[in-house]
This record gives structure tokens, sequence and C-alpha cells, in this order.
């Protein structure tokens, strides 16, 4: 490392951050790359480790060993707190801070829950591998408590699994519940039949994969009711509890509920006091700058690039990897004192899987769906992934997925409550949680009726 050069900070370690940081590898400049977790996650793939198919290890790789080939670059492991623009500062959550000359922002987005955070015990979203693994603990769980459980109304609940939200993650995570239930674990269990487990997917509009043209959406539809969703449009969520979903007047009795209705921006957008959008998405410059301070780049989930169409760019991982390259060159070209170039995305497409040999895709303006599609989407995704190790090992996972139905990962990790499912009970978590988890809520509801 040169403290001489001048010091780009890049926080965020996923496709923007990481991008950004290769794009820099041979420049004369110093790295450094901040992230609060020490891995680089393939977030596409997410949801196979949520439904047992991957392992995180599958998916995710050390960002230090992903850069320790880049002399200039160093890597912290820290949560960034606030952002000191005019002073060229950044905060960690120790009270450290560190000084930069440029600053890459790629902090990604969260869950957005529509002012209802407090659904977020009993319907969590798909953001990191710690979701995932809760999210395959909770559905493997609900198998396990439905076996033993005499009551057939309890039974039924145990057994009935409600995904929110019909876009990519929703659709996929339908998909995959549905194939689990009904080819891997068909005949595991003595005294319940996982074929009969009711998935449900509920979207709030008029159409699933409303990104994708009306004709692909209708095929996803389909697709999806082949593998025996159920496929619920215009279905507004009203309430979440421990026991349900409320649609309107209608409750849908489940103890297992995924959240893919909505994202927003990461909050350390608000952080640089400049204009947001109501996602929290930073409104950028041509250039990805933020306004008032050219040296300070925002890319990703967390700007709001609307000077090419006049609406956002779409939150995936495409735009991230384009923004990095195009944020890199202009810290270049500013070195140079050469003109920065205005960032254009090339749409490369986009696909969602929805189960085995299902998938609908758009590719240079084509349309796609079933088994070109899937095959497609799984040329994709191995090409992207980072590492030959992870390569090959997903191409085997699948590929014995593909042949035997058999998902490997079905692992139900953690603390096991002693009364695995009961009503009011979230899966996966201990007794001591879910009682005071209950007496918080009939808190509430005590105080609302006052």
């Amino acid at each position: 490392m040169n403290a001489d050069r001048p010091r780009v900070v890049i926080v965020g370690g996923g496709f923007g951050g990481l991008y950004a940081a290769r794009a820099l590898r041979n420049a004369p400049v110093q790295v450094t790359v901040i992230d609060r977790r020490n891995y680089h996650l393939f977030q596409p793939l997410l949801y196979q480790v949520a439904t047992a198919a991957l392992s995180p290890a599958d998916i995710a790789a050390p960002i230090r060993q992903i850069l320790h080939k880049q002399r200039n670059t160093e890597v912290l492991l820290a949560e960034v707190t606030d952002i000191d623009t005019e002073n060229r500062l950044i905060r960690v959550e120790d009270g450290r801070t560190k000084s930069y000359d440029y600053l890459i922002l790629a902090t990604g987005s969260v869950d957005q829950y529509f002012g209802h955070d407090e659904w977020a015990r009993t319907a969590p979203g798909l953001k990191a591998v710690d979701d995932a693994t809760e999210i395959r603990r909770r559905f493997l769980l609900a198998f396990e408590a439905a076996e033993q459980e005499p009551d057939p109304q309890r039974r039924a609940a145990l057994l009935t699994f409600v995904v929110i939200g019909g876009g990519a993650t929703g659709v996929e995570m339908a998909g995959a519940f549905a194939e689990l239930a009904r080819h891997t674990l068909a005949r595991d269990f003595r005294r319940i039949d996982p074929t009969q487990a009711r998935v449900v997917l509920l979207e709030g509009g008029p159409r699933l994969l409303p990104a994708y043209p009306d004709e692909l959406s209708q095929k996803a539809k389909e697709q999806l009711e082949r593998l025996g969703v159920e496929v619920r449009l215009n279905a507004m969520v009203t309430n979440i509890d421990f026991e349900g979903v409320w649609v309107g007047d209608e409750r849908i009795e489940t103890r297992t509920v995924v959240w893919g209705a909505g994202v927003k921006a990461s909050p350390l957008g608000h952080k640089l006091g400049v204009p947001t959008d109501r996602m929290g998405r930073v409104f950028v410059e041509p250039d990805l700058s933020i306004p008032g301070h050219p040296e300070v780049f925002v890319i990703g989930d967390l700007a709001n690039f609307s000077h090419q169409t006049g609406e956002p760019l779409p939150g995936v991982a495409q735009v991230a990897m384009q923004q990095a390259r195009t944020a890199a060159e202009n810290i270049l070209r500013t070195m140079r004192d050469q003109p920065r170039l205005e960032f254009r995305y090339k749409d490369k497409g986009m696909m969602a899987t929805i189960g085995r040999a299902a998938a609908v895709a758009v590719i240079g303006g084509r349309k796609l769906s079933g088994l070109i599609a899937w095959l497609a989407w799984l040329f994709v995704h191995i090409v992207f992934l980072i590492g030959f190790r992870n390569r090959v090992l997903v191409l085997l996972q699948w590929a014995w997925a593909y042949l035997t139905w058999q998902r490997s990962a079905r692992l139900i990790t953690g603390d096991l409550a002693p009364k695995l499912a009961a009503p009011g009970q979230i899966q996966g978590e201990t007794a001591e949680r879910e009682l005071r988890a209950r007496a918080a809520v009939l808190a509430e509801r005590g105080a609302d009726k006052g």
C-alpha cells in the first residue's frame, strides 16, 4: 500500500463494490473496501439456500480471498455508520474514522415493509445468508411439527406456506417450495403427506413479474400453477401475525411466511445530506457522483439514476456492475484531468427461474420461457459465480438435484423450540423468545384497545 496515492474508499462488498475494486486493480490509487460481512454473496442464488438446494458456502466467497492479489487494495471488516462529506471522512460503529479522496457507496438495499416493520419477525425477507438459513429452518421445521401434530386444523396450518410478493424473489421462492414439498420431501415422513402442502403466492398487483412483458408474466403464472402453487393476484396483505396472514377480510392460517414484496435503499444514503427519493435512493448526476460532491459516487440499488429513461434503473446486479466500472473510470479520468463519462446502461436482459426446467427470460429483446429459458438461467448464473470451486460445486449440486429430485442441504440449524410450531410460535426460535414476542404483541393490542 502506498500512502501517497489518492485514497479510494469503497463501502459495500456486493456486486457494485467488488466490481469497482476490480476495475481499480491496476490503478495508481490506494483502495480500501469496507463491508460489515467478510464475504461477497451471490445474492441471485440466495433463495436456493433458503430452499435447501445449496449451502451458503456455495454462493459466497471471502472478500479478502477474492481481492488478495490486488496489491493496492485492503479489506476492512466494519459497519459504516456516518459520512462527513465536508471533511471527507467516514465513521464506523466503534467511532473510528477513515479519510478518503474518492468515495464509492454501494451498500445495496434492505427489505421494505411499508410501515409495518413488526411484520419482519414473522415474515423474514431474503437479503442475507442468515435470512436464507432462517427461512430454510422454518420451512423444514413446519414439516417436522406437522408430523407430530394430532389436530388436523393445526396440521393444515403448519403445511401452508405463504410467499408475499410476485417479483422474481417471490416467484422463485414459491416454485422452489412447491418442488421441495412435492418431490424432495414426498417420501420422508410417515404420518403426513408432504405433497399435500399448500403453497400460496400473494401479489398485490394485477400480474406477476411486473417488470417483464405481459406474455411472460402469464407464462410464469401458468408454470407456477403446474407446480401446484396457488397464485393470487390483486391480493393486498393487510396484517401478519404468528398464526396467519390477512388478505383484506380473509385470513390464511399459516405458520411460515416469507416476504418478497419490496425493498428500499440502504439507510446510509441519508447520511450524505443530498436529496433521496421515497425509496431512500440517492439522486445522482449523469457521471454517478452526488450533487455538490464530485468525489462521492453512489451506485447500484442505492442510486436513483433516471437520466437515461426518465425512470430509475432496476435494482439488478448488471446495473451495479456497469455503474461500478463507470465510477472507477471517472475517478481515473479526474486524476488525469480528463472529462468524465456519462453513465449509459446496456440492458443485457432479465430472467427468473420458477422450477425444474421452468423459467422466463428476456435476452436481447427475445422472450423465452420453459426449458430454454431455464438453461439460459443456469448458464448465466454459473458464469457470474465468483470462484472456480463455487462454479463446479453448484453445477454438480444442480445436476444431482435434476437427476434425483434431492436437495442435499436440508439441515435444520440453530435452537429448536420445545414445541416446534405450536399456534403462535415462530419456528426456529426458542420458547423463551416466543413468549417475550407474544407478550409484546398482546401488550400492543391492549394499548390499541385502550
